[in-house]
């Protein structure tokens, strides 16, 4: 996922990718404590995943004021 991606899509939109992103490392984290996680890789990937869609949500709240 890239941020210029991210930077065309809609509040209402990086909100629900935000969501299923979260929803998707909590996901990672109940198979990581259960021994089930099969890709540690993407614990960091999701991580950084919602850590772009929160500063392209920012930098929009920004330019809106």
């Amino acid at each position: 996922m890239k941020a210029s991606e991210l930077r065309n899509k809609s509040q209402a939109e990086l909100r629900e990718t935000l969501h299923e992103l979260l929803q998707e490392q909590f996901n990672l984290r109940m198979q990581q404590g259960t021994g089930q996680l099969a890709r540690p890789h993407l614990m960091q990937e999701v991580g950084k995943n919602i850590a772009r869609v929160k500063t392209v949500m920012n930098e929009q709240k920004g330019n809106a004021s």
